[in-house]
């Protein structure tokens, strides 16, 4: 047989024991948040019909999902179902090869599952899920085909408590991971309408704020020429930019905010509804987060209707770690109607580089095994196994290491898993019972029974 070179498709990685364990830290810590918060744990199958998905994202976004091809010889299949005139196109050919593919994200299974299942959960339903989904992007640094996406929605409640809680998730599970020092910015798509009325072009609310959503990026006069190419005029650009670059906190913005938008029904509406969001949160402790009123926050406008979030370390030069907010009619697509929800996502990966960046991750996050045995030879194993028995019926992650390896090896294999305790068992020890006990950490050791081993690492 011939050597294959081992090798994953691109844009996919493996993780390691350390990543692994690093990363289940981040999703323990969150999950942890979300239950506190009567969120439930739910899961979808990695495919979905192709049906499922398509027309769900866009004309790009059909592009990038991965269609699986039918069992059996769809090929033969394909050749018998021949258009008239004998010619296949790309387009044409997919229903005949292809009734699968791989989620894109875990939004619309998730619609699919409330329709599917509506007669069984309890409105408002309050879901997150934590599962990997897979787009056919170019890969790049950051960009991945296989990632994990960390949602939690609730569907089935306009009531803007749902916002408010939203932000103190973010705060909450974001604290409890270490940083320091990160804002949750907090728009309204009611607003961002207002304001395209305000200038006269309601009909251009997506170049709009295409456009303001690259002011950090850009810069205002890369804003104004954008949309300067795209139709908007001089006496346009003059009324949007005091609104853009709106200063003061909060509260000042609101004030200002409803004077400019006096006119507009729908932007005193979205005005309404922060102000009743900031209004639930001072009934809460916010942490660590700053809330930021951000008027340039756009985040997908086809697809939210009311308040819209984004999350950004100040700690690392990093791009958003959160983000999500309010869209009406989630199930519709499946003939489900008027069933608002509203939703945010963790950027798990880019939160991962945040804490590795910052060196927040607990050292027990890359352990695994607390307390390794180690012993000299065919008659300590013997004597070991029982005590490594009691140790596991304690519920200790124990390991033993087999006999025939020099002491300093065994020490060595503590050293790279990162196992902060070791047991030496020679002769000695077990003639008087007593066990060589090491904290790997401070080098310091001792002889004790086996019992007062798992009464100290039991309190560890």
């Amino acid at each position: 047989m011939a050597t294959i070179k081992a090798s994953v498709p691109k844009g996919t990685r493996d993780f390691g024991p350390i990543e692994t364990q690093k990363r289940n830290y981040i999703y323990n810590t969150i999950k942890s948040v979300f239950r506190k918060y009567g969120y439930q744990e739910i899961q979808t199958p990695t495919m979905e019909n192709l049906d499922t998905l398509t027309g769900k994202y866009g004309e790009e976004g059909d592009k990038l999902i991965f269609k699986i091809l039918n069992s059996g010889d769809f090929y033969e299949k394909a050749l018998s179902k021949k258009p008239a005139d004998n010619v296949f196109s790309s387009k044409s050919i997919l229903s005949l090869i292809s009734e699968k593919a791989l989620r894109y994200d875990l939004t619309v299974p998730f619609a699919r599952f409330v329709v599917m299942h509506q007669n069984e959960i309890t409105f408002p339903f309050k879901r997150f899920q934590i599962q990997p989904v897979w787009r056919a992007d170019r890969p790049q640094k950051g960009r991945y085909r296989e990632f994990y996406q960390c949602d939690v929605d609730v569907v089935g409640s306009d009531s803007l408590l749902n916002e408010a809680e939203f932000i103190c998730i973010y705060d909450e599970a974001l604290t409890k991971l270490g940083l320091k020092d990160f804002s949750i910015k907090i728009n309204n798509r009611k607003i961002l309408t207002g304001i395209a009325e305000l200038i006269g072009k309601p009909g251009q609310i997506v170049d709009m704020t295409v456009a303001i959503d690259k002011l950090d990026k850009i810069g205002l006069e890369g804003v104004e020429n954008e949309l300067l190419s795209k139709g908007f005029t001089s006496s346009d650009l003059e009324i949007l930019k005091p609104v853009i670059l709106l200063n003061g906190n909060n509260e000042e913005k609101l004030d200002r905010l409803k004077d400019i938008l006096k006119n507009s029904e729908n932007g005193l509406k979205g005005i309404e509804e922060i102000e009743t969001v900031l209004a639930y949160l001072s009934n809460f402790e916010i942490k660590t987060a700053q809330i930021e009123l951000d008027l340039t926050l756009a985040r997908g406008l086809n697809y939210y209707t009311g308040c819209i979030f984004e999350v950004k370390t100040n700690e690392v030069a990093m791009g958003s770690i959160g983000g999500g907010g309010r869209y009406d009619d989630l199930t519709g697509m499946f003939g489900l109607k008027n069933l608002t929800g509203a939703g945010v996502s963790f950027g798990a990966d880019r939160i991962y580089d945040v804490l590795e960046e910052l060196d927040l991750f607990p050292k027990a996050s890359e352990e695994s095994t607390k307390v390794l045995i180690c012993v000299f030879g065919e008659e300590e194993e013997r004597y070991a196994i029982p005590v490594l028995a009691k140790l596991r019926r304690a519920a200790i992650n124990s390991e033993l290491y087999p006999f025939g390896s020099k002491m300093k090896k065994q020490m060595q294999y503590a050293n790279d898993k990162h196992i902060p305790y070791t047991i030496v068992i020679g002769g000695d020890e077990m003639q008087s019972g007593k066990l060589a006990f090491k904290n790997m950490d401070s080098g310091e050791q001792r002889q004790i029974t086996v019992e007062e081993i798992i009464e100290l690492l039991s309190n560890a």
